[in-house]
């Protein structure tokens, strides 16, 4: 991915995008609330240091994304959650080359997404009680009781993120492989040692 310096020479590096960004960069700016900057090499605008939206260019379309997206009235129907079932907040709005720009109707999701940070509104994340053990990684547990000690170890965080990277193979052997991939990691396989050596 290239890195740009500034919002201009990002906005300056995408011709055929240019004048569609330059009329969502100006329904942003027109709140006087709203502070332009570059992060991750993109264009984000926020209130008070948070994020609040974002714009940017992709293959066949550019997009404006709302950050708490979720929390919009979102009456023209108009947003779009990129990953349904994983993100919960963020929202975009996609634009094609043949797509009119509805600079009002921007504005006021803009405004509307603006004034929610204001009031400090922001969405309120659901946690997943259970997370269910993908068949590779409890075949690994019953045969390696230190490795299963050493992952109860790990945040809940951390404990979840290897679950999906396992779970989310289709293949049984991609499942396997992650599993053998994840094992060695430093930390579980040192308190695993450390483990086995102390029984």
């Amino acid at each position: 991915m290239k890195k740009f310096t500034s919002v201009e020479s990002y906005i300056q590096s995408f011709p055929e995008w240019e004048a569609k960004l330059r009329l969502l960069q100006n329904s942003i700016l027109k709140n006087s609330n709203v502070t332009e900057t570059l992060k991750w090499s993109i264009p984000v605008y926020t209130v008070n240091g948070k994020n609040v939206l974002g714009i940017g260019c992709f293959k066949s379309h550019i997009a404006i994304w709302f950050f708490h997206g979720a929390l919009l009235k979102d009456e023209a129907n108009m947003l779009v959650n990129a990953q349904e079932g994983k993100t919960q907040a963020m929202r975009h709005w996609k634009f094609t080359a043949s797509d009119r720009i509805d600079e009002a109707l921007v504005q006021q999701y803009v405004n509307e997404a603006i004034q929610h940070q204001l009031e400090g509104k922001t969405v309120v994340f659901k946690k997943e009680s259970t997370v269910t053990l993908p068949e590779a990684l409890a075949n690994a547990f019953t045969t390696n009781t230190a490795l299963k000690e050493a992952f109860q170890t790990l945040t809940n965080y951390k404990r979840k993120e290897y679950i999906e990277h396992i779970a989310t193979a289709k293949r049984e052997a991609t499942q396997q492989r992650r599993l053998e991939k994840i094992i060695p990691m430093r930390r579980i396989q040192k308190i695993a040692h450390l483990k086995l050596t102390r029984t």
